[in-house]
């Protein structure tokens, strides 16, 4: 229907209603009695007729969808209707020497009210169930039946917008909501209660209403709602509903963070501030998953300037752009590097030059199979290429050097675990003799970086799956890449020298568990995305530790941060590894790492007994 023949249509209804509401009223009122003057009628209902447009233009009666219409609209038509009839009144009372019919005038009201408003109404009800009906709907049950679980149901009766969904019921673990109704929509139970309602309500759609939920109260409800065969999707967060940048009905699918199963750590943000606002800091790989969160992390303390080193000019120009676009470049002078760790007079150079206070490491070869197949390169980057900006920041006394490592270097089985327990190495042994504070930070699974499992799930369940699971039974940590940056960015106000830092990250997660709650959260059942186990790939373990047994110090150094104690390893065995590594084949080589880490433990088993 055109907007012109909308606007004829409700006109032409009004007025009907209008002109026939006061002799209604009249008749209702005074037909046993001959008080009233005819004339008097006729002439205040004309003039009812011509004030109820003028205040239907000015309360924009005809441009309001009726779809959805609230208070609001209802509001504007008692303001008009009341309008119209004092200014019929007026005239009623000059035509008829100033006589007013007060009790027709009354039922007039109530009838423009009741008719006017009515006859907008109806229309919705019958539009709502007899034309777009409820075939073909997804039934929906919503989790929550708190403040936007019920803003749901209310905008997803607006079937204008949202005909796919239909709301069904509610679940909800106040037991004084039990057995009552929200918009005409039941409470049928509680949270644990989904399984059987889905399968009693035959339920199409879990809808999660709760956006103010912890990272793993969230889990806990997404592991009940997997049990049941329905898609499941989450309203936005609280935050988003408040400041109004989206529709508390826009369903959304899933964000990584929501996967970690727990908050995620906060920053001590006064020790940070005076830690890095105004220096230069310098950030290796800044132009990779973490090094570029990590940069946006370090810009709101406003360091002085920040050195953005890397080997690939793409990703560094990237970075460089986002963090001038987004922050204030006057507080910050960004400077762009192109260089490769391995080049030891380029890292040295850079250094030199630019005289930065704190350098955060992120350059790495980080990915197990790949460097189970190129353990040269793994070398290079990540044993050399650490050495290389160690030494440089120990020859030109750099006050603080943080490293970072990965849970991977505890008890290594794979190269990429060898280079990195190699290079945490190399930094404690620095920091014996050196004036810089060298520090490592190991990290455990990172959710959404380059090469990690959330991506390519991600990827698997857009292209219709299967989604592949190495073993049922993995286990590893995860942590968020905010989160990851930020422990770095921590360590650094932390570190007295030679310590390993690791996150809390609470209890590790089945991958198999992951797989499951990313096809639940993206929308699907694992009916629609199955699961496929690939089989353990070279240098995977089954399961991983932030520290070993023998590394472990009791107690926090920072809330949900704890430190490992420094080892020691004699250090010509890395020494003579760099010498030689060139001239050994790919199996030689991997046994070379091995001997360094096994020795490493021979010889802490050693000091223990």
């Amino acid at each position: 229907m055109t907007y012109r023949t909308r606007l004829l249509l409700l006109m032409f209804l009004d007025s009907v209603i209008v002109s026939t509401a006061l002799f209604i009223a009249a008749w209702v009122t005074y037909r046993s009695k001959d008080v009233f003057q005819l004339d008097a009628i006729v002439i205040s209902a004309v003039a009812l007729l011509i004030s109820h447009h003028l205040f239907a233009a000015v309360y924009k009666l005809y441009h309001k969808v009726w779809a959805y219409a609230s208070v609001g609209e209802l509001l504007a038509i008692v303001k008009s209707v009341t309008l119209s009839i004092i200014v019929a009144g007026l005239v009623q009372m000059i035509a008829a020497d100033f006589t007013l019919y007060s009790r027709a005038l009354l039922v007039t009201w109530l009838l423009h009210v009741t008719l006017i408003g009515g006859s907008r109404f109806v229309w919705r009800v019958f539009h709502d169930r007899y034309i777009d009906g409820y075939q073909g709907q997804n039934r929906t049950l919503i989790v929550g039946a708190g403040a936007a679980g019920t803003m749901v149901a209310r905008q997803l009766h607006n079937r204008n917008e949202h005909k796919e969904i239909r709301p069904i019921a509610f679940v909800d673990d106040d037991m004084t909501k039990q057995r009552m109704e929200m918009y005409g929509i039941p409470v049928l139970g509680r949270i644990q209660d989904v399984p059987a309602i889905v399968d009693q309500q035959q339920i199409d759609l879990i809808v999660i209403a709760i956006p103010s939920l912890a990272n793993g109260e969230l889990n806990t409800i997404v592991n009940i709602c997997s049990q049941a065969d329905a898609k499941v999707q989450l309203i936005p967060k609280l935050e988003d509903l408040l400041t109004g940048r989206v529709e508390v009905s826009s369903l959304k699918n899933v964000d990584e963070k929501e996967l970690l199963g727990r908050a995620p750590v906060e920053l001590d943000i006064d020790a940070i501030s005076q830690y890095v606002s105004g220096r230069t800091v310098l950030v290796t790989g800044a132009g990779g998953s973490i090094g570029s969160e990590l940069c946006r992390q370090l810009m709101p303390f406003q360091p002085g300037r920040l050195l953005l080193v890397g080997h690939d000019e793409f990703s560094i120009y990237q970075i460089h752009m986002e963090l001038k676009d987004t922050y204030d470049s006057t507080a910050t002078e960004f400077v762009t590097l192109i260089g490769d760790v391995r080049d030891k007079d380029r890292m040295y150079e850079i250094v030199q030059q630019y005289a930065p206070a704190i350098i955060y490491h992120a350059a790495a070869h980080k990915h197990v199979p790949l460097m189970e197949y190129n353990p040269h390169e793994a070398v290079k980057n990540n044993v050399i290429g650490t050495k290389n900006m160690a030494e440089a920041a120990d020859a030109f006394n750099v006050n603080t050097f943080v490293l970072i490592s990965t849970d991977k270097a505890v008890r290594p089985t794979n190269v990429m675990g060898a280079t990195k327990r190699i290079t945490e190495i190399i930094i404690q042994h620095l920091n014996q003799t050196s004036q810089t504070t060298f520090a490592a930070v190991r990290f455990g699974n990172v959710l959404g970086s380059s090469g990690s499992v959330i991506p390519l799930f991600k990827d698997q369940i857009a292209r219709g799956g299967p989604v592949t699971v190495t073993d049922p039974d993995m286990v590893r940590y995860f942590m968020t890449i905010p989160e990851a940056s930020r422990l770095v960015i921590q360590a650094g106000t932390l570190a007295r020298g030679g310590e390993i830092f690791v996150l809390d990250m609470g209890e590790p997660v089945r991958i198999v568990d992951l797989a499951r709650n990313l096809i639940k959260l993206s929308g699907y059942t694992e009916t629609e995305i199955g699961i496929e186990y690939s089989g353990i790939r070279p240098g995977e373990k089954m399961f991983e530790e932030p520290l070993s047994d023998d590394e472990v110090h009791p107690g926090e150094v920072y809330e949900k941060i704890y430190v490992g104690r420094t080892l020691e390893v004699d250090p010509r065995l890395i020494t003579r590894l760099i010498e030689q590594f060139s001239d050994k084949d790919d199996t030689q080589l991997k046994e070379a790492l091995m001997t360094i880490v096994h020795t490493e433990r021979t010889e802490l088993a050693a000091k223990g007994s």
